[in-house]
């Protein structure tokens, strides 16, 4: 039951934010000099899908009732959602994932088929779980993003390192690019699973910590995926250009692996053999 209520809150939060995006000359309505809302109003969103101002404010309250999918699919058009976006539109409204359970938590660690995966890789690669914490890696991403042996579980964790580490700023090229994305990412992932409390913990500490977290969260941003460009300034070899991929893991489909490929900018692939030919890597850099 709590879990249902915490989706239904995510729910009526997603589409409040998504209805305040929209201009009423999108869709031909007259816009009046003086409006206390930003966005359409609920009647008049209301109208456009073609379900009552009741019940369309019961959905956006929050309130459990039933939506059918051709209702949906109305919202998502005149929300003008992404595919992304209306996978979880139909997440918040007809169900989410089951909680993440502790102790298979503890398992959800590279068996020896992921490991040797990663390891074959020539490019950086790393294994992320649902939580977002960097789980497995290869010795390239090691040499590239951090010394991850060293780090403590929440250190591996890549918002609280995004938000909560200094380096992070200078590290990404594009930081506020990165953390917004990364920090979409995690709304995903939360509206997922909203009662898992190590999440809640996290993102309790990030919004008491992080002035941009904080701004940012209610924006109600989400993503799937990693995004393909990935630009950073490495403090040994300089600045490193990279595509990012990302792979499922169809024998643990609680991890997804992300390969960094090098791109003919700045020289990376050059840049990637020197830092491997180094003895002694002893810069703890970031993520």
């Amino acid at each position: 039951m709590r879990e249902r209520v915490k989706r239904r809150a995510g729910l009526a939060d997603f589409l409040q934010n998504r209805r305040a995006r929209l201009h009423p000359e999108q869709f031909h309505l007259p816009a009046f000099q003086r409006r206390r809302t930003r966005g359409l109003r609920r009647e008049e969103l209301a109208q456009l899908v073609g379900v009552g101002v009741s019940w369309y404010t019961w959905l956006e309250q929050g309130r459990d009732i039933q939506v059918s999918d051709q209702v949906l699919e109305r919202l998502a058009s005149i929300l003008q959602l992404n595919e992304e976006e209306r996978r979880h539109l139909f997440l918040l409204a007809q169900g989410s994932m089951p909680a993440l359970d502790e102790q298979e938590r503890q398992t959800q660690k590279p068996n020896a088929a992921a490991q040797a995966i990663l390891d074959g890789f020539t490019y950086p690669a790393r294994l992320f779980d649902e939580r977002m914490n960097i789980v497995g890696w290869n010795e390239i991403a090691n040499r590239v993003f951090g010394d991850y042996p060293s780090r403590s579980e929440r250190e591996r964790n890549a918002p609280w390192f995004l938000f909560m580490h200094p380096s992070s700023r200078t590290f990404h090229v594009h930081w506020e690019r990165e953390a917004r994305r990364c920090l979409a990412s995690l709304h995903t992932r939360y509206d997922r699973y909203p009662d898992d409390r190590w999440l809640n913990e996290l993102i309790t500490k990030l919004q008491q910590n992080s002035p941009e977290f904080r701004a940012w969260w209610p924006e109600h941003e989400i993503v799937l995926d990693c995004g393909s460009f990935f630009e950073v300034n490495h403090p040994q070899v300089g600045r490193l250009v990279f595509h990012q991929t990302l792979f499922p893991m169809p024998e643990q489909p609680e991890l997804q692996m992300v390969v960094y490929t090098p791109l003919a900018q700045e020289d990376t692939t050059a840049k990637l053999r020197a830092l491997m030919a180094e003895e002694g890597n002893d810069d703890k850099m970031i993520l």
